[in-house]
Order: structure tokens, then sequence, then C-alpha cells
């Protein structure tokens, strides 16, 4: 069985970072399309950054430059690195694996950033 366990969300100054992490069990992140979203309240959920098994990255216009996704195969974890978080950054962050037609989505973990 595949999960997703995200972690590392929390409250943070505007200006501030924070790292995500998104844990895998059952399957390879290596083998996969990771993909980070988010969800504010009262809006869409939207793409924030996403890894391919290839290692190519993309992201979202809106967090670019300040948004890195990495992973570690050895650990089977995905990041997401947020720098100079804003106030509009603040949003339930998911982890979601995509392999073929396999699509698992992690609980989420809550970002707020506010002084």
């Amino acid at each position: 069985q595949v999960q997703v366990v995200e972690s590392g969300g929390g409250l943070v100054q505007p200006g501030g970072s924070l790292r995500l992490a998104c844990e895998v069990s059952g399957n390879r992140v290596s083998s996969s399309v990771m993909g980070w979203y988010r969800q504010a309240p009262g809006a869409q959920r939207e793409s924030v950054a996403a890894i391919s098994s290839l290692g190519t990255t993309n992201y979202a216009d809106s967090v670019k430059g300040r948004f890195t996704i990495s992973r570690d195969n050895a650990k089977n974890t995905v990041y997401l690195q947020m720098n100079s978080l804003k106030p509009e950054d603040t949003a339930v962050y998911s982890c979601n694996l995509r392999r073929g037609s396999v699509s698992i989505w992690g609980q989420g973990t809550q970002v707020t950033v506010s002084s």
C-alpha cells in the first residue's frame, strides 16, 4: 500500500523559511512524479512545484525563485524548501505521488505566514 505523509508545516513570520517533507512508503519517489500543491481557505487547490522521475522540476510563477523542490532517493522523501515566505503563501500544503494511473495524496500540512 502506497502512503504519503507530509510534515514540517507551522507558523512563520513574513520573510521566514520552512522546509516541508513528504515521506513515501510503498513506492519509489525516483520512479514517480512528485508534486506539492496548496489550498488556501475559499480557494481552489493549486500546483506549487513538481519533480519528475528524471529530476526535472517546475514551479508556479508565484513561487519561482523562492521555493525549491528536491528529493532524497535514499530516504524516499521529497522536500519543499520555502524561503521569503509571504502571507499569501498561507495554505494547506499537500504532497501528491503520481505513477501511471496511480495518484496518492497525503493528508496535508498547514503553513501559516503571519506576524
